[in-house]
């Protein structure tokens, strides 16, 4: 297994909209697995394909306090979402900068596991906000553009900052 190097915002190739996963091959389970230990390793809960510039519809969570319960979506899909909550969010690929963010309270989600099976799932809480998040990288989107023009121009010098003090 494998640390992955995770993009930054506002690093253009998270803007990129992943492909389908035709089939879950040893690529896929490797990729997958490589995920969950760089996403392990970096405190997250959370981590879409995408954020490590590969373009797949791949994403593994973690939100179990033990962290041994991960979970993860290949092609993953929202079939049906009711209830809406404003939740704190924060993102491996925008450290340092949480804000809240309007979300689905529950959803159905219908995805592929590593082993290739289709299953169907109900998410409520931290589990559905997290989905939902990962599930915007796959389509190029990342949290902070929910928020006002005014606060992505903050948070876009808040880590240019970040970046010239990590150069210097």
């Amino acid at each position: 297994m494998a640390i992955l190097n995770i993009l930054r915002y506002p690093d253009e190739r998270l803007h990129k909209i992943a492909a389908v996963v035709p089939s879950v091959t040893r690529e896929i389970r490797i990729l997958a697995s490589n995920m969950a230990e760089t996403m392990y390793a970096a405190a997250g809960v959370g981590l879409a394909a995408t954020q490590v510039d590969v373009h797949k519809r791949v994403v593994v969570i973690d939100t179990s306090e033990t962290r041994d319960e991960l979970l993860v979506l290949i092609n993953p899909e929202i079939i049906a979402s009711t209830g809406k909550s404003e939740t704190q969010e924060g993102c491996l690929s925008v450290p340092g900068i949480f804000d809240k963010v309007s979300r689905a309270e529950q959803i159905t989600v219908r995805a592929t596991d590593i082993d290739g099976k289709s299953f169907e799932m109900d998410a409520t809480g931290l589990l559905a906000v997290c989905i939902q998040h990962e599930m915007d990288h796959l389509i190029g989107k990342v949290f902070v553009e929910y928020l006002s023009p005014f606060k992505q121009s903050r948070i876009l010098s808040k880590l240019k900052k970040q970046a010239r003090k990590q150069i210097a």
